[in-house]
């Protein structure tokens, strides 16, 4: 399988991986595909199985006239994805099991995705045999293992037995289609911004890389089609780079869930690099001396030992990894809050208390300002008419500060990028705004500072721009293009136009 602009070769090391074929610019479009199967993540609490918005699990939640299964009043009238395993259930009698609990994982639904790729090779043998069916499964490193057995019980034997597929799915075959949804699915979300998974072969070819230089768009709207591009511009003969993991995790945290998850260890620029790419983001303040930072002896050893840059002082792996759990521990009790004032000051405490422990770029302080982003503008009291200059210039700084981390892991056109830069415009213009009417700016200074918010704007739009029009990112597409729009006005009226 190859297109134009990249062919796909083999080796050891990497297995299928691709090769540009000529040089790319930034955004070039190198393939668009349709997905196998698509359907909810492993371990999901209960979902519509039409559009995956979380539903009730009980008694008393909305369920499938047909089947029986979860399936959300909206979707009743109408199916699609539940469509086949909803016959296969009416004819073995395969009933939904309620659950008291509708936030906790439910078993019943882990079988769902497996069952529908299984489905789809049996409606469309022939791209099963091309594109699905050589895809890696690591089955042999999975074997035995804790969640081996949990999916044997809960998937392979359910399938078969209940679901009436034991002549034409043999554990083996099953066992393959769980691990090749493990290792090679991709996170998708729904038009209102649910997690489901998607397996997308042509994707899943190119090689991983924590600074990946290939990104994708998926498509709720046109049956979740994706669409994969390029980020920077590619010479020819480079290899094409996706990413299986979050790129605003810590080596530590990145190793750990490629292991368990796709069971290999990365060797990228970046996990090797103790400074990760110098921007330290996995660097701790050495506590002994003024001026040293304390990084991993070796970066994808869990194990290895970490040492201060200018004097003696050590640290074992597993200590580095506890502090980072507790730490990390901290954050996430934060995210449980309620979704107002006292959340964005505890993350502000929390930011404070680490400043003389971690980098400043370290993973969990960009993991706070995230947080803080998002919460500055948008709760009461910190509205963003409402914060006084200070906040505005801080917000600012949240911004930028990720930007730096962003343009080294994520560079080009990033859809992380075209969210920060949005992000960035608004304090922008309302500072602006604020010391116009103080008389502390004017003229073209002002001018200045509306073209630079213009120009964030600008070049968030033409990222977001494909992106699906039904969802968050889409929609902000279109909002960023009419607050261009608005400032320009703003600055004609102003006398401030170019």
């Amino acid at each position: 399988m190859s297109g134009e602009a990249f062919k796909v070769l083999e080796c050891p090391e990497l297995g299928r991986y691709a090769v540009t074929t000529k040089k790319l610019k930034a955004g070039e479009e190198l393939f668009e595909e349709k997905p196998f199967a698509i359907g909810p993540k492993s371990d999901s609490p209960p979902v519509c199985l039409e559009c995956c918005v979380p539903v009730d699990g009980s008694a008393f939640g909305p369920k499938c006239p047909q089947c029986g299964w979860p399936l959300c009043e909206e979707c009743v009238r109408s199916v699609v994805y539940h469509k086949a395993e909803c016959d296969l259930f009416v004819k073995n009698k395969v009933k939904f099991q309620n659950v008291d609990d509708s936030t906790a994982g439910c078993v019943q639904l882990d079988c769902i995705t497996p069952l529908r790729v299984l489905l789809a090779k049996e409606a469309d043998p022939e791209r099963w045999n091309a594109e699905i069916s050589r895809m890696e499964d690591h089955r042999e490193e999975r074997r035995g293992s804790t969640f081996w057995n949990a999916d044997q019980k809960n998937v392979v034997e359910f399938l078969r037995s209940e679901c009436g597929l034991k002549d034409r799915c043999s554990e083996e075959l099953i066992q393959q289609v769980i691990g090749i949804l493990e290792v090679n699915a991709f996170e998708a979300r729904t038009s209102s911004g649910y997690t489901i998974r998607g397996l997308y072969p042509k994707l899943a070819i190119m090689a991983h890389s924590c600074v990946p230089n290939v990104v994708h768009s998926i498509h709720p709207s046109k049956d979740y089609r994706l669409t994969a591009r390029t980020a920077i511009d590619v010479e020819e003969g480079s290899k094409l780079y996706t990413t299986y993991t979050y790129t605003l995790s810590g080596t530590m945290v990145r190793q750990a869930a490629l292991k368990s998850t796709k069971f290999f260890t990365c060797q990228c620029k970046r996990c090797l690099d103790p400074t990760e790419l110098g921007t330290h983001f996995s660097s701790l303040k050495c506590q002994k001396c003024d001026n040293g930072v304390i990084v991993s002896s070796k970066p994808t050893d869990e194990e290895a030992e970490w040492h201060c840059t200018h004097c003696e002082y050590k640290l074992k792996g597993a200590a580095m990894a506890k502090a980072i759990q507790v730490m990390q521990a901290e954050i996430d009790e934060l995210a449980y809050m309620e979704y107002g004032p006292e959340r964005l000051e505890n993350f502000e405490r929390v930011f404070k208390k680490y400043r003389s422990v971690l980098h400043p770029l370290h993973f969990i302080n960009t993991s706070i300002r995230n947080s803080l982003i998002e919460l500055y503008g948008r709760i009461p009291g910190y509205m963003m008419p409402e914060l006084p200059d200070i906040l505005l210039e801080r917000k600012i700084e949240l911004c930028k500060d990720i930007l730096r981390v962003i343009d080294v892991f994520e560079p080009g056109k990033s859809r992380s990028r075209a969210m920060l830069l949005y992000e960035l415009h608004a304090p922008i213009v309302v500072l602006a705004q604020s010391e116009y009417a103080h008389g502390s700016l004017d003229g073209e200074p002002l001018k200045k500072r509306l073209q630079e918010a213009i120009a964030l704007l600008e070049e968030s739009s033409e990222i977001l721009k494909w992106e699906d029009p039904t969802t968050p990112e889409g929609i902000l597409a279109n909002v960023a293009k009419q607050s261009m729009v608005q400032l320009r006005q703003s600055m004609e009226i102003a006398n401030l136009g170019n």
